[in-house]
């Protein structure tokens, strides 16, 4: 017989896919949908002296969302009352000027007795010196294909940083693994060659 304790089961349970939250939409959407992808956690805020950082997390986006990265966005307000207004107002706002794609969601708090448990449980796998809470606006976690926190990025960092060590992840992975995770959109597949090699072969 086999005897797990209960500290192991409850760091099993606790993974990124385990939760849920909420669109900016309204709509209920299960972390679990973002399986296999890298992930970048980013809470931002539409009047704050980082905002122009969407448009760096928007290019890092398109860039490599074929390679099966996805940023998400959670405004909040906790920071200078930066994010004053309703989510229907930030969907006609900020992310509309900085033409925004990737999935943003509700408004949540970050730290505190009202985090959400999402955040609750990024800044327990990933802290630092000022303990789990975060700093400011545009704080960033990376999170790998298996649901695990990996990497966290201060508010300054800027998505440059950030798109080197996704590329270096990239890197690391063999492109069948990657394919096999992420499968190739239309375009890409059209680029495979008679021979079954993808672009990345040539590189």
């Amino acid at each position: 017989m086999i005897f797990v304790s209960v500290e192991k089961m409850k760091k099993d349970l606790a993974n990124f896919y385990n939760f849920s939250v909420r669109s900016i939409d309204g709509a209920v959407v299960e972390l679990s949908t973002y399986r296999n992808k890298l992930v970048l956690v980013v809470n931002t805020a539409s009047e704050c002296g980082l905002t122009p950082q969407y448009a760096g997390l928007e290019s890092l986006y398109r860039k490599y969302k074929d390679d099966g990265v996805v940023v998400l966005g959670f405004p909040c307000n906790q920071f200078g009352r930066q994010e004053p207004g309703d989510e229907v107002s930030i969907q006609e706002g900020c992310l509309t000027d900085y033409e925004v794609t990737f999935p943003m969601f509700a408004k949540v708090n970050v730290n505190g007795k009202t985090a959400h448990p999402l955040y609750k449980y990024l800044k327990k796998e990933l802290s630092t010196m000022l303990g789990g809470r975060i700093k400011w606006n545009f704080a960033k976690f990376l999170i790998d294909r298996e649901g695990k926190p990996i990497k966290r990025f201060a508010p300054t960092d800027k998505p440059a940083k950030i798109d080197k060590a996704i590329a270096a992840i990239l890197a690391s992975e063999s492109p069948i693994d990657r394919e096999s995770k992420a499968p190739l959109d239309r375009a890409s597949k059209t680029s495979i060659d008679r021979a079954g090699k993808t672009p990345l072969d040539n590189v």
